[in-house]
C-alpha cells in the first residue's frame, strides 16, 4: 500500500512540471510574438513619420494577429534650455526628432496569457528632405 501511494505522488509530481512547462512554453512563445507585433507597429510609425510627417495628429491602433498594437508619434522639441540635445543655434531649423512608442498587447492583465511589449525609438529627420528619405539616425530602445 505504502508503495502505492509513493508511485502516485511521483506521477502528480510529474504531471504537475509537465503542465507548468507546458504553460510556460506556451507564455513565452506569446511574449515573443507580442514582441513581433510591437516591432511592426514601431517600424509603421517610423515609415509614417518619415515618409509624409505624419506624427502627433493622432495615435494610430492596429491589429497585427490578435495582438492590438497602439502607436503613439510625437515630434521632438529641440531647445537649448532642456539640454536634451546638443545641436548647435545654426543647424537646429535642419532636423526634426521623433518619438516613437509602440505598445503590443494580448488579452488583458487579469488573463493568464496575458501578453505585453513596448518597443521606443527616437528617429531623426532632415527637415525639407524628401518623401522616403532615409533618417540619419535611428535609436530603439526596449521597456
Amino acid at each position: 500500500m505504502f508503495l502505492i501511494i509513493v508511485i502516485a505522488g511521483a506521477i502528480a509530481a510529474m504531471w504537475r512540471m509537465s503542465a507548468t512547462q507546458t504553460a510556460t512554453s506556451s507564455l513565452a512563445l506569446q511574449q515573443a510574438q507580442a514582441y513581433q507585433a510591437a516591432r511592426a507597429g514601431l517600424e509603421w510609425g517610423i515609415a509614417r513619420a518619415l515618409t509624409n510627417g505624419l506624427c502627433g495628429e493622432n495615435n494610430s491602433s492596429l491589429q497585427v494577429d490578435s495582438f492590438n498594437v497602439l502607436v503613439v508619434c510625437d515630434p521632438f522639441p529641440i531647445s537649448s534650455e532642456d539640454g536634451i540635445f546638443d545641436i548647435p543655434e545654426e543647424q537646429k531649423d535642419e532636423v526634426v526628432f521623433y518619438s516613437i512608442v509602440a505598445t503590443a498587447n494580448y488579452l488583458t492583465p487579469s488573463s493568464p496569457d496575458y501578453a505585453y511589449r513596448r518597443l521606443a525609438a527616437v528617429v531623426e529627420k532632415p527637415v525639407g528632405a524628401s518623401s522616403g528619405a532615409p533618417a540619419a539616425e535611428i535609436e530603439g530602445g526596449r521597456e
